[in-house]
């Protein structure tokens, strides 16, 4: 069995385990939440968010589904509600001030705050092989700078709990740092973002930038980027890092006022981002969104996960 069957048998043995796992009912002791909690999931109308959605409000929470478009947000909400399922919708474009604001009015008034923040919402332009860089600006605006507005706009409106309130954010292993194959080849450049004592906004901020710069200027295939999926990439990268700045900062918070944020990548998932070409099942790529949304027999912050693992940034 050579090498690629390997990896491959070992991704199925895991994903048995993983349905094994998610067989296994929460005992009363582990159930920290009730159907008052608050789940918001962007980006749930369809595919890993819709899943992420179905899989928390059928736990027993409340699901706030959200989506760019009005129609298809309400139809998926339609579906979870006739299994019975509390969940509701409203309107969301994580790239626009204006509609983030809204949102956060509504559930202010409506719920006083939120418990739970799954950052799911994302935008693919390549498939298979390709590596075009045409929609870079839209991939960058919406992956790394609409899921960082969204955690600045719902930070202040997270719950008290002594459990701690939640923010997972749905990334990759594509903008891992120290990747063999898929890195960003400036070694100092890579050494800054990996310090998390001294990361900062403006060093990853400045590095999209940096990218999208060179992008215009047309010398980007030089700059020594991630070479697969690079805007994608270099986007999860970002948000990677943005998770570790964040639950470092977080870590100070109050005990009863605690937020744990973590980031996971599901996988390479059957959903209409990957063309329909991966390998896992939505039902599969959004358990562990849901386990870090529910654990309570630990707590982990700033860390990166696959299929429940913690793995390496």
């Amino acid at each position: 069995m050579g090498k690629k069957e390997r990896a491959q048998e070992r991704r199925e043995q895991r994903r048995q385990e993983i349905y094994l796992l998610r067989t296994i009912p929460y005992s009363d002791q582990q159930r920290w939440w009730s159907n008052e909690t608050i789940a918001v999931v962007t980006g749930s109308n369809r595919g890993i968010g819709f899943e992420i959605a179905n899989q928390l409000a059928s736990h027993g929470l409340t699901a706030v589904l959200t989506s760019r478009e009005t129609r298809v947000g309400e139809e998926a909400m339609k579906i979870m509600q006739e299994k019975g399922l509390n969940v509701v919708f409203h309107q969301l474009d994580i790239v626009d001030p204006s509609s983030i604001e809204t949102f956060s009015d509504w559930i202010k008034e409506n719920y006083g705050g939120l418990d739970i923040l799954i950052n799911n919402a994302g935008v693919n332009f390549n498939f298979g092989t390709d590596n075009s860089v045409e929609y870079a600006e839209t991939v960058i605006r919406t992956n790394y700078f609409g899921t960082k507005s969204m955690i600045k706009a719902m930070i202040p409106l997270m719950r008290p709990c002594p459990f701690g309130a939640r923010i997972v954010n749905v990334t990759s292993r594509l903008g891992r740092l120290n990747g063999r194959r898929n890195r960003i080849a400036n070694v100092s450049l890579r050494q800054q973002l990996e310090d998390v004592d001294s990361l900062s906004e403006e060093l990853i901020d400045s590095t999209v930038s940096s990218f999208l710069e060179q992008v215009k200027n047309g010398t980007w295939e030089s700059g020594g980027w991630p070479q697969v999926f690079t805007d994608y990439s270099l986007s999860k990268l970002a948000a990677n890092a943005y998770t570790r700045l964040m639950a470092r900062i977080l870590s100070d918070q109050p005990e009863g006022h605690k937020i744990y944020m973590n980031c996971y990548c599901p996988g390479w998932v059957k959903t209409a981002m990957t063309d329909w070409a991966g390998h896992t099942s939505p039902e599969v790529a959004a358990d562990t969104a849901v386990w870090l949304a529910l654990i309570s027999d630990q707590f982990v912050s700033g860390k990166f996960f696959a299929e429940r693992r913690e793995i390496n940034f």
